[in-house]
């Protein structure tokens, strides 16, 4: 997870165009050929549209980009810290 790089998906691309790569990204980790490490990459891509998806949802609700972005932040760590 890089929050620069959830502002810059969030900032730049509609839900979406981050659904459909989502889609896109989700069903080439299915694929029997992929490696471990490109699984690994794809698996880095995916964690940072779903935050600029969540970002997106927040902002929409009424919440500051900046706050939404610390929310995501805070619960990525909060579930890698149990």
């Amino acid at each position: 997870m890089k929050i620069p790089v959830i502002r810059q998906l969030f900032q730049n691309s509609t839900p979406e165009d981050l659904e459909a790569t989502l889609t896109v990204l989700e069903a080439f980790c299915e694929f029997r050929g992929v490696s471990e490490a490109e699984i690994d990459v794809a698996g880095e891509l995916i964690t940072n549209i779903c935050g600029a998806l969540e970002v997106h949802a927040d902002v929409n609700s009424g919440i500051t980009e900046k706050d939404a972005l610390n929310a995501f932040s805070q619960k990525v760590m909060g579930s890698i810290d149990r």
